[in-house]
C-alpha cells in the first residue's frame, strides 16, 4: 500500500496555510493593517504549485518509519511551502517576470493596485518594493509556521540547522543565477553549480532530510536520500531550464522569452555556446540577452540551441540523472512502498510538461 497520499498532503498543506493566512488577514485589519499582504501571498499560493517540497517532507519521514500524529509534520511541510513562495516572489521581481502560474506576478498586481495617482515609473517602483516587502513576511512566516508547528524540543533542534542549510544553499544559489545573468558563456561548471545550489538540494534533497530527522533518521538514511535526491534536483532543474525556452506558456503559466531576453547562464546555453560554430556563436552572442527581443528572434535562438545538439544534450543528461537516481534507490535500504512514491515523484518532476 502507498505509504503517502500524495493528494491528502497536498490538501491538509494547502489547509495550514490557508488557515495561518487567513488568521493574518484577520488579525491585520482589526488593527489597521494592510490586510493585502497575507490576501496577496494566498493569492500567490492558491494559484498553483506542485507542493513538491511538503510531500518530499512528508516522504522523509515516512522513509524514516514515521509513527504517530502527523499534525505537527504537515504544518513542518506547509513552512517549507511559505518559504517557496517568498523565494519565487522575489526571484520574479529580480526576474522581471510578467506572470507566474499564469497569473500576473506579486509585483505586477502591485504595480496595478497601487497606480491611481502616480507615473507609471512610479507605480512600478511601488510593485517591486511592495512584492520584496511581501516575500520578507512570507519569509518570517515560514519561521513562525516551523517554531509553532507542535514539534518536540528535541526535533527543532535536529531540523533548524538543515532549515538554515537549505535556505544558505538556494541563496548562494540564486546568487549566482543573478550575478551571471546577461553574461552567459560556455562555462557548463558554473552552470551546473548554479542547478545544484538553487534547485538540487533545495527542491528535493533537504526536504527529505527535514522530515527524515523528524522521524529521528540516522546518518545513514540521509545519505541514501541524497542518493538518489541530488541527480533529481538536478534533472528537475535541468528540465525547468528546458521548459523556459521550449515550454508552451499555456502549460508552463510563464512566458517562453524571459530565460532567452535575460540571457540567463543555464546548462543548456553554456552546452550550446561551447558546441556552436562561429555562425552560430554570432548569432548566441547578438541575441542573448536582447532585452527587445522578438518572437521571430527568440525562434532564431531555439533554432540554434537545437541544431548545436545543446537541446538533445540536456535531455540526455535529464535521462541519465533520473537512471542515476533510480539506480540509487534499487541500492537503497528503503521500503519497497516508500521508493516507490520517490520514483513516481522523481518521474513526475523530471518528465513534465510545466
Amino acid at each position: 500500500m502507498e505509504p503517502v497520499d500524495l493528494a491528502g498532503v497536498r490538501a491538509r498543506v494547502d489547509a495550514v496555510l490557508n488557515e495561518f493566512l487567513d488568521g493574518r488577514a484577520r488579525t491585520a485589519a482589526s488593527g489597521h493593517l494592510p490586510a493585502e499582504v497575507a490576501e496577496s501571498v494566498k493569492t500567490f499560493l492558491g494559484a498553483g504549485g506542485k507542493r513538491l517540497r511538503p510531500v518530499l517532507c512528508v516522504t522523509g519521514w515516512h522513509a524514516a518509519g514515521g509513527e504517530g500524529d502527523m499534525a505537527p509534520l504537515v504544518k513542518a511541510a506547509a513552512s517549507l511551502e511559505m518559504f517557496h513562495a517568498f523565494a519565487l516572489i522575489h526571484d520574479d521581481v529580480m526576474d522581471h517576470s510578467a506572470t507566474r502560474r499564469g497569473q500576473p506576478t506579486v509585483h505586477r498586481s502591485l504595480t496595478s493596485r497601487h497606480a491611481s495617482g502616480r507615473s507609471a515609473l512610479a507605480a512600478k517602483q511601488v510593485g517591486a518594493g511592495a512584492a520584496i516587502l511581501i516575500g520578507d513576511m512570507a519569509l518570517s512566516w515560514s519561521d513562525e509556521l516551523l517554531h509553532t508547528a507542535g514539534l518536540t524540543d528535541g526535533q527543532l533542534r535536529a531540523v533548524l540547522p538543515l532549515v538554515a542549510a537549505m535556505r544558505e544553499e538556494v541563496m548562494y544559489g540564486q546568487y549566482l543565477d543573478l550575478t551571471s545573468t546577461g553574461r552567459p558563456s560556455a562555462d557548463v561548471e558554473r552552470a551546473m553549480r548554479i542547478v545544484r545550489y538553487k534547485t538540487a538540494s533545495y527542491t528535493v534533497e533537504r526536504p527529505l532530510h527535514i522530515g527524515a530527522t523528524l522521524a529521528g533518521a540516522e546518518t545513514c538514511l540521509l545519505d541514501e536520500l541524497s542518493a538518489f535526491a541530488l541527480p533529481v534536483g538536478e534533472a528537475f532543474q535541468l528540465r525547468d531550464d528546458l521548459l523556459g525556452v521550449y515550454g508552451h506558456p499555456a502549460q508552463t503559466g510563464k512566458p517562453c522569452l524571459d530565460d532567452l531576453r535575460e540571457g540567463k547562464h543555464t546548462v543548456l546555453v553554456a552546452l550550446a555556446l561551447r558546441y556552436a560554430d562561429s555562425n552560430q556563436q554570432r548569432t548566441l552572442h547578438t541575441l542573448l540577452g536582447k532585452q527587445g527581443l522578438t518572437a521571430e528572434q527568440a525562434d532564431c535562438l531555439r533554432q540554434v540551441l537545437s541544431e548545436t545538439g545543446a537541446r538533445q544534450a540536456v535531455e540526455d543528461l535529464i535521462n541519465a540523472r533520473l537512471e542515476q537516481a533510480e539506480q540509487a534507490l534499487v541500492h537503497s535500504s528503503l521500503p519497497a512502498d516508500t521508493a516507490g512514491v520517490l520514483r513516481y515523484l522523481a518521474r513526475a518532476a523530471t518528465r513534465r510538461a510545466s
